[in-house]
């Protein structure tokens, strides 16, 4: 046995599992980033820099760590696209922890589609937030 075949017969229940935590964890973890969200998150540039206050070294920290935290998501969605479990969902979120250019433009853009931001206050209203606004 080669290949991803190999890797799931030696492996499989760990995998399974793997896939079925990480979904139930961003069931559970979507909604409350989206009720937690500010209202007026996606209005302005977005360069205010919420660590500016903080010593350099906790903003370094903090930079490295929200980027692998990102890269091992993006990762891990990429295995789900073809395992159980919400592969588009974990890269988007773990898009959205990258200090990417263009980032921020790509999140307004995908926020800004119709059905997204319709699921996106409907959670927000259920929860008794104010609906997100936009540019």
């Amino acid at each position: 046995m080669t290949g991803l075949y190999a890797l799931f017969a030696e492996h499989g229940w760990w995998i399974f599992f793997a896939s079925v935590a990480t979904f139930v964890a961003s069931v559970v973890t979507l909604p409350v980033l989206v009720v937690r969200m500010p209202a007026d998150y996606f209005v302005g540039d977005g360069s205010d820099d919420s660590w500016a206050a903080h010593h350099p070294l906790v903003r370094v920290t903090v930079l490295i760590v929200k980027n692998l935290v990102g890269g091992l998501l993006v990762a891990a969605g990429i295995v789900m696209l073809f395992m159980p479990g919400q592969g588009i969902l974990t890269i988007l979120i773990g898009l959205s922890l990258l200090s990417l250019p263009g980032k921020r433009a790509f999140e307004r853009r995908l926020v800004g589609s119709p059905a997204v931001f319709k699921a996106i206050n409907a959670i927000r209203a259920r929860a008794g937030q104010p609906p997100l606004r936009l540019d």
